[in-house]
């Protein structure tokens, strides 16, 4: 299988990315900047649980989902952070900065799901970070917006 970072997309895209995933980050900078940073990160989940139920934006908390190989379900589930509108992935972190690691986990919870978006937050620096992620599953790559 051939995956890769996609560093131009269709910027028409973007802008509809941008535009259906914007509550979803409005939320995330509400709760950091009501609970601040420095904190655990189950602390900014529940926050974040109670945001956007505020905000009316339909969630499932800790998602689990099954991968498959060969069309067989592999028997240990994941489990994502958050499903927003069934087709955003949330993934929150609370760490001094992101890293590959956190993108990878991300990015393969995209892949392995099918869902297309993915936003990874990071809610604990005194400056939040946000990466917003597409997935094109037709030709398996990942591009940042």
């Amino acid at each position: 299988m051939q995956f890769s970072i996609n560093n131009n997309p269709d910027p028409q895209l973007v802008a509809q990315l941008k535009r259906y995933v914007y509550g979803i980050i409005g939320c995330c900078q509400n709760v950091h900047n009501g609970m601040g940073p420095f904190l655990n990160e189950y602390m900014y989940q529940d926050a974040m649980q109670i945001e956007l139920q505020a905000q009316g934006i339909p969630f499932e908390k800790e998602f689990f989902f099954t991968a498959t190989y060969r069309n067989i379900p592999i028997k240990h589930p994941h489990k994502m952070d958050f499903l927003i509108k069934k087709n955003v992935i949330l993934e929150c972190k609370a760490v001094e900065q992101l890293d590959t690691i956190h993108r990878q986990q991300l990015w393969n919870y995209m892949r392995l799901s099918g869902i297309k978006v993915g936003v990874l937050f990071n809610f604990a620096p005194v400056k939040s970070q946000c990466e917003k992620y597409f997935y094109n599953p037709e030709v398996q790559t990942i591009s940042a917006f």
